[in-house]
């Protein structure tokens, strides 16, 4: 069996700061390409079940492309995912406040976020699988948040055809953290999300506002469109009359998974048209944001030219509950001096297997 490779290239430079690109082969057909500015997953080349070979996620073409303002494309996002309540949450009695930058509130970190920086990069190769870990200091008072935060994101894909996903963190004074990737996904090359079948292993979500932050407790999903407890067409449940579906303008709503004890299960499963690609999404985490990219309007494309359109991918980002800062009945996002926030996502593809 052929070994897998890991390889580096230059991808231009930021400010005087070069970054890279690092490609990881499994030697099997899956090719994942990552750039060190934002941590971002540029590239994830799978086989279809003809043999068939593209990209199952977009992105864009150039560095000035993603140091422009986009809506992070397959960056890591952070320190805290998804949003904050007007930028501002309470911790150990101290009032802590982020730059909003999301209709008054703060999303994805500030609009200073992990996104935006260069991280380092390292890269290891066993027999049977590849990694890039790449690493950030992000200092105390980082877009308000408490204590310096020492993030790594670490990228393994294996002969299997699995790309691992693995988040560490720790920190010197108590803060929050919330790291997530937020690729775009779309395993068909159409350019349209909406024939695809999800599946979420989840039977309540997050109702939320019309500025996406969370309503109350969450609620069940039985007999609404965000049941996807059994695979559903996406069009089906996004051209339903529902309130919630009017105000996001599709998808962009926190599923609360199934309990696992804090163990890796499955939280999605996406099927091609056809099932010619199929992506299973599993994770040690306690939500999964699903995001139908209400608000791409074709402004940004790709290197062949294609434009990202509405309903044109989806997103399925793994991670802590948004506004859980707030919430002290979500599962706490809190780190302390002395732990380690840890987890971990798994992109599995099983008809590569099949």
């Amino acid at each position: 069996m052929p070994r897998p490779t890991v390889h580096r290239a230059p991808f231009g430079s930021t400010h005087g700061t070069p970054t890279d690109l690092w490609a990881l082969d499994s030697g099997t057909g899956v090719r994942a390409e990552i750039l060190t500015y934002g941590a971002s997953l540029h590239s994830l080349t799978v086989p279809d079940t003809a043999g068939a070979t593209g990209s199952v996620v977009r992105s864009l073409t150039t560095l000035d492309d993603y140091t422009a303002k986009h809506p992070y494309f397959g960056a890591v996002v952070g320190r805290y995912a998804n949003r904050i309540a007007h930028g501002r949450f309470v911790l150990d009695g101290t009032e802590h406040h982020i730059p909003a930058n999301d209709r008054g509130h703060a999303l994805h970190g500030g609009p200073d976020g992990f996104h935006t920086k260069v991280w380092k990069a390292e890269a290891d190769r066993t027999d049977d699988s590849v990694s890039v870990r790449l690493t950030l200091h992000s200092p105390d008072g980082d877009m308000g948040f408490p204590g310096g935060l020492d993030a790594a994101v670490t990228y393994t894909l294996d002969t299997a055809g699995t790309l691992a996903v693995e988040y560490t963190s720790v920190t010197d004074r108590p803060t929050v953290v919330n790291l997530t990737n937020h690729a775009y996904f779309e395993l068909a090359g159409l350019g349209d999300i909406r024939g695809h079948s999800l599946e979420v292993d989840a039977d309540a979500y997050l109702p939320v506002d019309d500025d996406g932050i969370p309503l109350g407790a969450p609620a069940e999903v039985r007999g609404t469109p965000f049941d996807l407890t059994g695979p559903r067409v996406l069009a089906e449940c996004l051209g339903q009359d529902d309130e919630q579906l009017r105000a996001a303008g599709g998808f962009d709503h926190c599923w609360v998974l199934r309990d696992s004890g804090g163990g890796l299960r499955r939280a999605a499963r996406l099927t091609a048209p056809g099932a010619a690609r199929v992506l299973e999404v599993w994770t040690t985490e306690p939500g999964i944001q699903v995001y139908t990219a209400n608000q791409l309007d074709g402004s940004f494309t790709d290197a062949t030219g294609r434009r990202h359109e509405r309903h044109g991918a989806v997103c399925l980002e793994t991670q802590h509950l948004p506004d859980s800062p707030n919430r002290p009945d979500l599962p706490s996002p809190v780190l302390r001096p002395g732990e380690t926030a840890h987890s971990r996502t798994e992109l599995r593809f099983p008809h590569l297997r099949d």
